[in-house]
């Protein structure tokens, strides 16, 4: 296990390609273009990198790169202006009691006719406001995958129990959704699925018991994604812990990811490891391993946003916990440093969590049953206006600006 903070020298090799290579070349050609899976190769990744790496020297220029790729990622999945967020009126129900922490069924209605489903995961000690994190999932299949799946549980049940309160929320066609009929499958699939992530943190902010000044989001693969793209258009988020997914080189093999023309336009050109660097100067922790698209980050991708925390005089906010033996998910070695980054960037007290040998204590987790996690059943039945699964809808009266 290698974990790099800040105060680790830069690569030498990425700074020299940078100085010779030109800024990113964007076409005149007006079509929509995509970029998807493995859409170029490791060592295409690494010049494009140095390629935008040449264009900004400070941080002004910084900024302004920044914020062009903020309005273009909006731009191009859809978003732009945002869709209507009126009130949100939230459905929760069936407490459940654990050790330290409860569990809740919600369901929110981010457009008409869609209920956005999860659980969220409280302290029972003490009345709050309390730090608050999205826990977005990654694309493990079936009625026990998703949020549902173990490793997904574990995290919310810990995070919670330390001090904060977390959702844990389903994507299209994944948790209710999949039981519903919906598939993984829609031609505004990642238009909705990332006004589903603003929606909940819409949700999530206006808590009472939730410090909206001190949010973060965590998720591995799939929920890495909607980690860092969320963290990249939205200010309100406060840290960011994306795992085994911010590569120079594979772009999302899910239309939820990279279905849309979020990376190159006429105005801009870019990759997901700029995109995750976006949350600069805010803390972000890139979790990597050797078995992935991630087995670079150590050389690659970290150094990248290693240099463009450094020009906003933030190093200490970005580390890389590289596991090189490691695989692609978000299991024991890596929740251990997600937690440690998460806690000291919330403010999180730590004390009375932690074994004897300093690792934080998962073993009083209950998991329960994907039965036992439906948000909606026989008993409780999805609300009357729920639209028909897979149908198309209009995301409500759209308005100008973002968060």
């Amino acid at each position: 296990m290698e974990v790099r903070s800040s105060m680790w020298p830069i690569c030498s090799a990425l700074l020299m390609v940078a100085v010779s290579c030109s800024g990113p070349v964007v076409s005149d050609d007006p079509t929509p273009r995509l970029r998807q899976g493995g859409h170029q190769s490791e060592a295409d990744g690494r010049k494009q990198l140095a390629g935008y790496a040449a264009t900004f020297d400070n941080a002004d220029e910084w900024k302004q790169r920044a914020a062009n790729i903020r309005k273009q990622i909006l731009r191009g999945a859809g978003l732009d202006p945002l869709p209507a967020r009126p009130v949100i009126e939230p459905i929760i129900h069936d407490r459940r009691l654990y050790d330290g922490y409860s569990v809740e069924s919600i369901a929110i209605e981010t457009v008409p006719g869609f209920f956005l489903t999860g659980s969220i995961y409280r302290p029972t000690e003490g009345d709050g406001p309390f730090p608050g994190i999205l826990s977005p999932h990654g694309h493990s299949r079936g009625v026990d995958g998703g949020r549902k799946r173990n490793q997904n549980q574990i995290r919310s049940a810990v995070l919670a129990r330390m001090g904060a309160v977390v959702i844990g929320y389903d994507m299209v066609g994944f948790g209710d959704s999949l039981l519903a009929g919906w598939k993984h499958e829609h031609p505004k699939l990642m238009p909705l699925q990332t006004f589903n992530s603003i929606r909940m943190l819409d949700y999530l902010v206006s808590r009472a018991d939730v410090d909206a000044d001190q949010i973060a989001i965590t998720g591995s693969s799939g929920g890495g994604t909607q980690s860092f793209l969320l963290t990249a258009i939205d200010q309100r988020v406060k840290v960011s812990v994306p795992v085994v997914m911010v590569s120079a080189h594979f772009f999302g093999g899910c239309d939820c990811e990279s279905g849309h023309p979020i990376h190159v336009s006429d105005h801009h050109d870019t990759n997901n490891a700029e995109i995750a660097a976006l949350a600069a100067p805010r803390p972000m922790m890139l979790i990597s391993c050797g078995d992935d698209w991630t087995k670079n980050t150590d050389k690659v991708e970290f150094p990248y946003a290693q240099r463009i925390y450094r020009l906003l005089g933030v190093e200490e906010n970005v580390e890389n916990l590289h596991l090189a033996a490691e695989k692609h998910d978000y299991g024991a070695s890596k929740r251990q440093g997600a937690y440690g980054f998460i806690a000291k960037h919330l403010g999180i007290d730590t004390e009375g969590h932690k074994n004897s040998d300093g690792s934080f204590d998962e073993s009083f987790v209950t998991l329960e049953s994907w039965q036992r996690m439906r948000v909606f059943d026989e008993k409780r039945p999805w609300p009357a206006q729920a639209m028909t699964p897979n149908s198309d809808f209009t995301f409500p009266g759209a308005k100008s600006g973002s968060n």
